[in-house]
């Protein structure tokens, strides 16, 4: 009789010793959407989902990566970022904020 394997919960996710857990671009994408709705502030839900709702479907790997990096910025550190960018510098996150700031008409 084979030994059963035990599932391992990582992440939210069960993974078998005997399995390999792969993580396609659209399940990536729907967690982006996801979180770029329900940052726990309307005022960032709003600006960061409705850029996620009509830019993800199209954006590149690397795009949909620097999205998620940027999903991990603290509201209020990404908010000034969006609408006091002289006061609060983007740094690495500053194309992404740049296409946020022209989605929204604050250029």
């Amino acid at each position: 009789m084979a030994a059963r394997t035990r599932p391992v919960k990582r992440c939210g996710l069960k993974i078998n010793a005997d399995c390999v857990m792969t993580d396609d671009v659209e399940s990536r994408r729907r967690r982006a959407a996801f979180r770029a709705t329900h940052r726990g502030n309307k005022e960032m839900d709003w600006l960061i989902g409705r850029f996620a709702a009509a830019r993800l479907a199209a954006m590149s790997l690397e795009g949909l990566t620097a999205f998620e990096r940027l999903l991990l910025v603290p509201d209020p550190n990404l908010y000034d970022m969006i609408m006091y960018p002289e006061a609060a510098p983007a740094g690495e996150h500053a194309p992404l904020i740049g296409q946020l700031r022209a989605f929204h008409g604050l250029e």
